[in-house]
């Protein structure tokens, strides 16, 4: 098999400042994709989401080699299979899982609890699993975004990095299950773990922390409360069913107390605002990742005297394969309406837009549709 000519998004620059429609970090090009290698597999890309993951590469909270092709949300259709790729078929409709889990490192082995070590390790150098970079741009390598690169119109990726879907679960829902929902969901069904005794809280509402709301909702707990400062956002939350909705000032002088709350806004600001509401005995989740430098004030005998509990869960503490078919059957049953988080569908070529939307945080999630 030889090298295919795909388009892609390619980040140039990070750290550049916005609006980035005027600055244009990110190049729309031509790349040379090579064919998929030992465990590793070819997928024409159906839909990718836009996450403030990739915004954090883009305005450099996270630190990423460049050129860097980015996207980690997608799902797609496998077009070719490399050699020793077990349990997958072409043709098969797949969920791009952006941290890939080798199921054999100590890590692995905490059940999702942990992220796992040469999977991250391979994130951070911007390589697929097994350390290969199969993107090429006019002879020089180009590298991978979270063993991803799904702003393109195919990817090669190792096949540790997808769950297939039936051919029911439309393009852009399969591609939603892979972040938004693998990270929000996750953390109330595997960190939070509501009873539906539970009143739950989520700060946060963009896409990671709308799937969180739905997730909870789905499970039947008492009462769900959406918290942000915008607007637009509280109102969507209230048609996606949520009970109440605050800004984060009247969350604290309203003085609710669920026992479960879910930081999913990536702040400082916003983790402190989860803190203070829980309920003594209750415990925070926060799954959103602020800057490396940002800095959050408790008051530790708060934790001790009220028995708190506070997680960290990244990507939801997930694991791909078992859970990302749990919300796809959540979804089938109607119980999980993932489609209600699509708030736009774009083409590739507005990807520099679109990031503004993002950091506007004007967006639930913005979803790319390729032909």
């Amino acid at each position: 098999m030889s090298s295919r000519t795909i388009r892609g998004a390619v980040l140039e620059r990070t750290g550049e400042p916005g609006p980035y429609s005027r600055t244009r970090p990110i190049t729309v090009c031509s790349l040379e994709l090579d064919p998929p290698g030992p465990g590793e597999v070819l997928v024409r890309i159906e839909a990718a989401g836009i996450c403030h993951s990739d915004l954090s590469v883009v305005n450099g909270s996270r630190v990423r080699p460049v050129p860097m092709l980015l996207g980690h949300e997608a799902a797609g259709r496998i077009e070719a299979l490399g050699p020793d790729v077990p349990g997958l078929e072409e043709g098969q409709r797949v969920v791009m899982a952006f941290l890939p889990r080798c199921g054999t490192c100590d890590a692995c082995r905490t059940d999702g609890k942990m992220p796992c070590t040469p999977g991250s390790a391979a994130n951070n150098a911007g390589t697929l699993l097994g350390g290969a970079r199969r993107l090429r741009r006019n002879g020089e390598e180009v590298h991978h975004h979270l063993g991803v690169s799904a702003f393109a119109t195919h990817a090669v990726v190792n096949y540790r990095s997808v769950v297939p879907v039936d051919d029911d679960v439309p393009p852009a829902v399969a591609a939603l299950l892979g972040c938004a929902v693998l990270t929000g969901g996750g953390a109330v069904l595997n960190a939070a773990r509501p009873g539906p005794q539970d009143d739950v809280a989520v700060v946060g509402l963009g896409g990671v922390g709308m799937a969180a709301l739905l997730t909870a909702r789905s499970l039947g707990v008492r009462s769900v409360a959406g918290i942000d400062a915008v607007d637009a956002k509280l109102k969507r939350a209230l048609e996606l069913g949520a009970d109440t909705v605050y800004t984060p000032r009247e969350a604290l002088e309203a003085g609710i107390r669920p026992a479960l709350v879910v930081e999913a806004a990536g702040h400082p600001r916003a983790f402190e605002t989860a803190v203070q509401i829980t309920a003594p005995g209750g415990t925070t989740v926060t799954v959103g990742l602020p800057a490396p430098e940002a800095q959050a004030e408790i008051t530790p005998l708060t934790l001790t005297a009220e028995a708190r509990t506070i997680i960290g869960s990244y990507l939801g503490s997930a694991v791909p394969s078992r859970d990302i078919p749990v919300y796809a059957d959540l979804w089938r049953q109607g119980k999980l309406p993932v489609q209600e988080l699509v708030s736009a569908e774009i083409d590739l070529e507005d990807i520099n837009g679109a990031m503004d939307t993002l950091a506007d945080g004007q967006a639930i999630r913005q979803v790319i549709l390729f032909d």
